[in-house]
C-alpha cells in the first residue's frame, strides 16, 4: 500500500489568541500557555505549535520504526495505538482522545515503537521535538510543564496495566469504560455518555480478551442496569455500581 499522508495532510498557522481559545481543553495548553513565560517567549512558541494535521478515519499517523521527530498533541478525534507482535498478531496498548500526546514511546531510542491509527476522522497539532527540547532548555516554566505531561503519560500506562493483572472480565471492561468517561469529563464533556470509537475487537485487544467475552460482558452490564449500549453509543446508568464492580468492592 503507498504511504499517502503527505497528500492528505493540511496545515495552518494559528494565532497565540486562537491557541488558547481552542486548546484550553488539552495538553497542548501546557506547551503554548505556561505559566511566567514573557510575551516574546510565548511568541516563539507560538510558531513552534503552528502546524496542525488532519488525518482520515483508519490512517496512520505513524507508523513502528519510522524516525521520530515530532510529538503529537490531538486537537480532536480518537486514535489507537498498537505493537506488532512476532507472530504477525497487532496488540492496541492504548487509546488516545481529544488533549493527549502520542510520540512519546519515540523519545527513547529516536524510532517509533509502535503505530498509532486514527479511529474517526481526527487533527493533531504538530509539535517538532528538536525545537522542543531547545526552547524547554531555554525556558524553565516550559521544562517543568513538559516533564509534568511526560509523568501523566507514565502514570497513565502505569493504570491502564492493572487491568490487565487479576482482574476478571467483568472488571477489566468496567474501568475501562470508567477510565474513558473520566477522561473524558475533565477536558468538560459529558462523564455519562459517549460514543466509544473503537470496535469490541480492539476493546478485547487492550483488555486481553476475546472479543465473545466483550461482547457477553457489555450484555451482563446492560442486563444488569449499569450500562446501557446502543451500538457504538454509551450511557453510564449508574456510576456507584460500575465503581464498585470495578474496584472489586461488594455491592
Amino acid at each position: 500500500m503507498v504511504y499517502q499522508t503527505d497528500m492528505l495532510n493540511s496545515a495552518c498557522t494559528v494565532s497565540l489568541q486562537e491557541l488558547k481559545k481552542n486548546c484550553s481543553n488539552c495538553n497542548l495548553k501546557d506547551l503554548c500557555m505556561p505559566v511566567g513565560l514573557k510575551p516574546e517567549e510565548l511568541e516563539r512558541l507560538d510558531k513552534l505549535v503552528s502546524l496542525r494535521r488532519k488525518l482520515l478515519k483508519g490512517e496512520h499517523l505513524f507508523r513502528t520504526g519510522e524516525h521520530f521527530n515530532s510529538l503529537f498533541a490531538v486537537k480532536t478525534g480518537t486514535f489507537k495505538t498498537l505493537v506488532n507482535n512476532q507472530d504477525g498478531s497487532d496488540q492496541v496498548i492504548g487509546f488516545q482522545m481529544t488533549g493527549e500526546l502520542l510520540g512519546l514511546d519515540g523519545l527513547g531510542t529516536g524510532q517509533h515503537m509502535c503505530e498509532a491509527i486514527a479511529l474517526e476522522d481526527s487533527e493533531v497539532c504538530t509539535i517538532p521535538y528538536s525545537r522542543l527540547d531547545e526552547l524547554a532548555q531555554e525556558f524553565h516554566a516550559l521544562q517543568m510543564h513538559f516533564h509534568r505531561i511526560m509523568s501523566r503519560e507514565i502514570v497513565k500506562d502505569q493504570n491502564a496495566m492493572l487491568l490487565l493483572g487479576s482482574m476478571r472480565a467483568e472488571q477489566r471492561l468496567s474501568a475501562f469504560l470508567l477510565n474513558l468517561t473520566e477522561r473524558q469529563k475533565a477536558r468538560g464533556f459529558s462523564s455519562r455518555e459517549m460514543v466509544l470509537r473503537m470496535t469490541r475487537e480492539e476493546i478485547g485487544s487492550y483488555l486481553g480478551m476475546k472479543i465473545e467475552t466483550v461482547s457477553r460482558t457489555f450484555s451482563k452490564l446492560q442486563k444488569d442496569q449499569l450500562i446501557k449500549i446502543d451500538q457504538k453509543n454509551l450511557t453510564i446508568m449508574n456510576h456507584t455500581l460500575l465503581q464498585n464492580l470495578a474496584t472489586g468492592k461488594t455491592q
